[in-house]
C-alpha cells in the first residue's frame, strides 16, 4: 500500500488532498479542529528549515561558484529579474484593477478601521540588513539579515583560499542534508494541505472563494496574467525554453505556496522543486531563492498596485497620470521591502497610499474592510511570487550555463 502511495506523483496527491480537505469542510465542518494539528505541525516543519536553509545554502552556493566575478554576474541578473518582474506585477494589478472597477461602490464605510501602526523607515530598513546577533537573525528568521551574514561567509570562504576549503565542504555537506530533510517534510504534503484547506474553508464557509466579490476575481485575474504571460514571455523570449515542462515541474511549490500564503514557507520547496524538476544546479538555485524569498514579490507587487486602485476608486479619488505614475513607484518599493509572511501586503499599503495623498484614517479603513477576508486573497497572490522565484532561478540557470536541460524536458513527460 506505501509503495502504492509513493508512486504517486507528489503534486497529484497534494491536489487531491487539497480536494479532499474541501470536501471535508463543507460536508462536516465541525471535525475541521480535529485535523487541525496536521496543518500547523507541516507548516511549522517548513519553517523551522527556512532560516537554517537560507544562511548555509548561501554560503555554500557562493562557495560552490568560487570566482567572485561570476557571483556578481549572477546576482545582478537576478536582482535585475526581480526588479523586472516586480514593476511589471504593479502594472499588472493596475491594469486589472482599471478594466474590474472593484472599488467603484465598494461599502468602506461600513467596514471598522484596522490601524497599523508605525510604518518602518527606510533608513531601519537599511541599517536592519547588519545584525547585531546573528543568532537573534536566526531565532527571529530576519532573511535580509541572513542573506547578508551568508553572503559575508560565502565570500570570506572563497577568499581564504586553501585553509578555508575544508569550511566550504562542511558547508556543501550541511546544505545537501538539509535538502534531504526537506525531501523527507514534502512527503507529507499532502496531509498538510488537506488540514490547511479544510480549515480556511470551515472557518469562512463555501462562500471563502468569493467574498469581497470583484476584489477576489481581480486578484485571481491578476496572478493568472503574471504567470501565464509575464513569467512565459521571459521564460520563453529570454531563457528560450519550452514552458510545459515548467509549469509542470512547479505544481508542488505553487500548491505548497497556495495552501501557506507564505514565500518563505515556500522556498524549502522551490530548491527541492528546482534541482529536481527544473535541473538548475545548486550553485544558482541556493543562491537565487532565497534571495527571492526576500525581493521577489510578483504576488504581493500586483497586490499592492491593485489594492491601491482599489482604495483610490473607492474613495472617489481622480486618477491622473501623476497618481498612476506614484502608485507604480511606491508600490515596486514597498513589494521590496515586504515580510515574506501572510497578510504583510496589507500593512505596506499605507506607505503607497500615504503617496498619493490618502490619510491614515482611511489607509485603516480599506486595511479593515479587506482583512476579513485576506486569508484566500493571500493564498492566491502567494502562487505567482513562486513562480516568479523559480522562473529567474530557471532562467538565471540559463544564461549561466547551469540548467540540466535533459532533467528540465524530462518534465514534459512525466
Amino acid at each position: 500500500m506505501l509503495n502504492r502511495w509513493f508512486a504517486i506523483a507528489l503534486w497529484k496527491r497534494v491536489l487531491g488532498a487539497l480536494a479532499l480537505g474541501l470536501v471535508f469542510a463543507l460536508v462536516w465542518p465541525q471535525g475541521t479542529p480535529y485535523v487541525q494539528f496536521m496543518g500547523d505541525l507541516f507548516v511549522r516543519a517548513i519553517r523551522m528549515l527556512v532560516a537554517p536553509i537560507v544562511l548555509v545554502t548561501i554560503a555554500a552556493g557562493i562557495t560552490a561558484l568560487a570566482d567572485p566575478r561570476r557571483l556578481g554576474g549572477l546576482g545582478g541578473r537576478t536582482i535585475g529579474l526581480f526588479a523586472l518582474t516586480t514593476a511589471i506585477a504593479v502594472s499588472v494589478g493596475m491594469l486589472v484593477a482599471t478594466l474590474v472597477q472593484p472599488g467603484v461602490g465598494a461599502p468602506l464605510g461600513t467596514a471598522a478601521p484596522h490601524a497599523l501602526g508605525e510604518p518602518v523607515t527606510p533608513y531601519q530598513q537599511l541599517i536592519g540588513i547588519v545584525p547585531l546577533n546573528i543568532f537573534e537573525a536566526l531565532a527571529k528568521g530576519d532573511m535580509l539579515a541572513l542573506i547578508f551574514v551568508a553572503i559575508l561567509i560565502g565570500v570570506g570562504t572563497v577568499m581564504a583560499g586553501e585553509p578555508g576549503k575544508p569550511f566550504a565542504a562542511l558547508l556543501q555537506a550541511t546544505s545537501a542534508v538539509l535538502l534531504k530533510v526537506v525531501g523527507i517534510v514534502m512527503e507529507a504534503t499532502p496531509f498538510g494541505v488537506f488540514a490547511l484547506i479544510a480549515n480556511a474553508v470551515a472557518a469562512n464557509g463555501a462562500a471563502v472563494f468569493v467574498n469581497v466579490g470583484w476584489l477576489a476575481l481581480a486578484v485571481v485575474l491578476g496572478s493568472l496574467i503574471q504567470i501565464l504571460v509575464v513569467h512565459s514571455l521571459i521564460l520563453k523570449l529570454l531563457a528560450k525554453l519550452p514552458l510545459l515542462p515548467f509549469f509542470r515541474g512547479i505544481v508542488d511549490a505553487l500548491v505548497v505556496a497556495f495552501s501557506t500564503a507564505s514565500s518563505s514557507a515556500t522556498l524549502p520547496v522551490a530548491m527541492r522543486v528546482a534541482e529536481k524538476n527544473l535541473g538548475v544546479a545548486r550553485p544558482v538555485f541556493s543562491t537565487v531563492l532565497p534571495l527571492g524569498a526576500s525581493i521577489g514579490k510578483d504576488g504581493t507587487a500586483m497586490y499592492v498596485g491593485l489594492l491601491s486602485m482599489f482604495a483610490l476608486q473607492a474613495f472617489g479619488t481622480p486618477l491622473s497620470p501623476q497618481v498612476y505614475g506614484m502608485v507604480l513607484l511606491t508600490g515596486a518599493l514597498a513589494a521590496f521591502g515586504t515580510a515574506p509572511v501572510p497578510s504583510a501586503s496589507l500593512f505596506m499599503l499605507a506607505a503607497v497610499l500615504s503617496a498619493v495623498g490618502v490619510p491614515p484614517e482611511q489607509t485603516a479603513l480599506v486595511v479593515g474592510f479587506v482583512l476579513p477576508f485576506d486569508r484566500l486573497l493571500d493564498m492566491t497572490r502567494t502562487v505567482p511570487s513562486a513562480s516568479a522565484n523559480l522562473m529567474v532561478a530557471t532562467t538565471v540557470a540559463r544564461w549561466e550555463s547551469e540548467l540540466d536541460e535533459a532533467v528540465y524536458r524530462s518534465k514534459a513527460d512525466a
